[in-house]
């Protein structure tokens, strides 16, 4: 069905709206209750399986009609590219962790970084673990204890080390050329991962160099702590930097992450740490942990194909419009919608994954470089994700402190997610520094 037969309907948006009404509502019951990580205790699937039958049962045609328009989602070329990404993508972060290159890399950075500048050191280390690694979780988790431990020792308030280890960890989520928001950013918009990591780059690069300047300032240490000298095998971190380096300068994003799990894999072999049948373990252990993000995704496709035949996303492209009088209310409407999405369901590919399609038709009426709604889509949802109190970045560092810091201690301090947002709204509002970055890709 062509675009311009499909007529806006609220009704089309219901799946959506039962989805995040399902994870949302789940979240905020079992925090009541006390449960710790409330919001990620149903499985995103789930709620969104329970948002489909809703589907089914509300929208015209028959059952084979639905299902169809229901599979051709699930199949579409985009979808199917992001989950074979994920799966690559969970096999180079799990077998690089299991040879000892998240090991290797901490020890690097607390070796060599010198005691008195260890707020801004832990942040430097967070953003190049999380950028290797494609998580924030998985930094936050290597490095959270190591920080706590440094903070009593040193006399620098608890809150601001804790800070520098977020916004670190939120660094290299938002441009890790393997981080799952990424992933979903750049291939809902159809862009290249390298043209978004620039564009990215642009807005991100001033507001860590202003975070590391405050945190140079007020992270100076009452007494400097003693930094044992740790063992690692610089060898060990080549594979992320390999990654790294290939995706920047454009080879094939499937030849890369195959390429990456390879080298860490042969490193694995020569240091001992794998056999043959343990280094194919790894992959599948690696496959496994983005099982839920990849059915989520073809889920959330066959999903979004269903509401945008029935008018959905029309409806809230309409609703939307209303608001928006050109590129700049376009741009700005993209990261409203995903950072308020985020809010709801404490999940920034989700968030990503519900939007994608809306941000990208929106940037199709109103000529926004689709490059661009990648990168604030990433940045956005990164942002919200990196401040949200229940977010599971913020209870994992909290629960490292022993509840020592509360959310209303940690806010404030959290400069690099403030200004990652201030320098957003400075890049969109101001199009002169759009036309030059756009043209810096086109050379």
């Amino acid at each position: 069905m062509k675009e311009r037969e499909i007529r806006a309907s609220f009704k089309g948006l219901i799946p959506f709206i039962v989805f995040i009404f399902i994870y949302l509502g789940t979240g905020i019951f079992l925090n009541m209750k006390g449960v710790n990580l409330a919001f990620y205790q149903l499985p995103g699937p789930v709620a969104a399986s329970a948002a489909i039958i809703i589907g089914f049962i509300i929208f015209k045609g028959t059952i084979q009609e639905k299902f169809e328009t229901f599979l051709e989602g699930c199949g579409h070329q985009d979808i199917i590219t992001m989950c074979v990404i994920y799966l690559l993508a969970g096999a180079f972060a799990v077998v690089s962790k299991a040879m000892g290159g998240v090991e290797a890399t901490v020890n690097l950075g607390i070796t060599y970084i010198p005691p008195h500048f260890i707020a801004v050191g832990l942040f430097i280390i967070g953003a190049f673990i999380s950028t290797a690694t494609g998580t924030s979780v998985g930094a936050i988790v290597a490095l959270g204890p190591i920080a706590v431990g440094l903070g009593e020792k040193s006399g620098v308030p608890m809150a601001l080390i804790l800070a520098a280890v977020m916004g670190g960890a939120m660094f290299g989520d938002n441009l890790s050329v393997i981080s799952d928001t990424t992933i979903a950013a750049t291939k809902t918009q159809g862009v290249e991962m390298k043209d978004k990591f620039r564009i990215n780059l642009y807005i991100a690069a001033p507001a860590a160099i202003l975070t590391i300047i405050l945190l140079v300032i007020f992270g100076r240490p009452e007494v400097a702590p003693e930094v044992a000298v740790q063992s690692f095998d610089l060898v060990k971190v080549l594979p992320y930097i390999f990654v790294l380096v290939m995706a920047l300068i454009g080879v094939n994003v499937f030849v890369v992450l195959t390429a990456g799990v390879l080298l860490s894999g042969v490193i694995g072999f020569a240091y001992g740490d794998f056999t043959l049948l343990s280094f194919g373990q790894e992959i599948y252990n690696g496959f496994t942990n983005m099982t839920e993000i990849f059915i989520l995704s073809m889920l959330t496709g066959g999903m979004a194909q269903m509401v945008t035949k029935e008018g959905g996303i029309q409806w809230v492209i309409e609703a939307v419009q209303k608001m928006i009088i050109g590129k700049k209310s376009t741009k700005l409407g993209i990261g409203l919608l995903v950072g308020l999405t985020d809010i709801a369901v404490a999940n920034n590919t989700v968030a990503i994954i519900i939007n994608g399609s809306i941000a990208k038709q929106l940037s199709g009426k109103y000529e926004v470089d689709l490059r661009e709604s990648a990168a604030f889509l990433d940045i956005f949802s990164c942002i919200m994700q990196g401040i949200i109190p229940y977010g599971a970045q913020m209870l994992i560092l909290l629960g490292f402190a022993k509840d020592a810091v509360s959310p209303t201690e940690l806010i404030p301090l959290l400069w690099y997610q403030i200004f990652l947002g201030v320098f957003s709204v400075i890049y969109i509002i101001f199009p002169a520094i759009s036309e030059k970055v756009l043209k810096t890709l086109d050379k």
